[in-house]
């Protein structure tokens, strides 16, 4: 594992250990970040640990086109009880993300400093937000960074109410102009709507 030092570079993604950890240090400057996504490596660490950065063999991915759906949130999207937006409460989002207890971890990896440097790229059109909203409530939501190649990369989502994150995500997924979702490591819930693996090489062609 790389020590990372103020020089905006990483390692070749080939010397990750076996479980994907390429580098520690470095920080979370919106060079360091972009430079980061374009090489398919990510930060993913707890609060109080230093800045961890990853680039995992194989790759989680979706492919628009093998999106699947079941028929019941089929029918929840087609009621219409959620009003869906593109990037109108990036921070917000990403807050309440931070905020969502989830099971096997002791806390957020989506630390403040995270959110501010996210935050500037979403400034720079490099991160994009999906908001859910119900009776003017933001009930759902996710994010994650855009480089204009591609390739959106899937950082986190929350729901407040039943099925409003997986309405917010189907409704990305089936109305972007992506080639492909980088889901980075696997879910049984992205599973189920059709992520798979594919070898980092693959990935990383694709990214160009």
């Amino acid at each position: 594992m790389y020590l990372l030092t103020d020089k905006i570079e990483f390692p070749d993604v080939n010397l990750a250990s076996i479980d994907g950890l390429l580098a520690y240090g470095g920080d979370l400057s919106v060079e360091r970040l972009i430079l980061a996504y374009s090489k398919g490596i990510f930060p993913w660490y707890e609060k109080g640990e230093p800045i961890l950065w990853w680039s995992p063999d194989p790759r989680f991915v979706l492919f628009p086109e093998d999106l699947k759906v079941s028929k019941s949130l089929r029918k929840t999207i087609q009621n219409n009880k959620f009003k869906i937006t593109k990037n109108k409460a990036f921070r917000e989002v990403m807050t309440s993300c931070a905020q969502t207890k989830r099971k096997g971890q002791r806390g957020t990896w989506i630390t403040s400093n995270m959110i501010e440097s996210y935050y500037k790229l979403h400034e720079m059109g490099y991160a994009t937000s999906v908001e859910v909203w119900q009776n003017n409530n933001l009930v759902g939501g996710l994010y994650g960074v855009d480089l204009n190649n591609g390739v959106f990369c899937g950082e986190s989502m929350f729901s407040h109410v039943s099925n409003a994150s997986k309405v917010g995500f189907v409704s990305f997924v089936e109305n972007s102009k992506f080639k492909l979702i980088d889901c980075q490591i696997h879910t049984n819930h992205l599973e189920s709507f059709g992520a798979k693996h594919i070898s980092r090489d693959n990935f990383i062609k694709l990214l160009i």
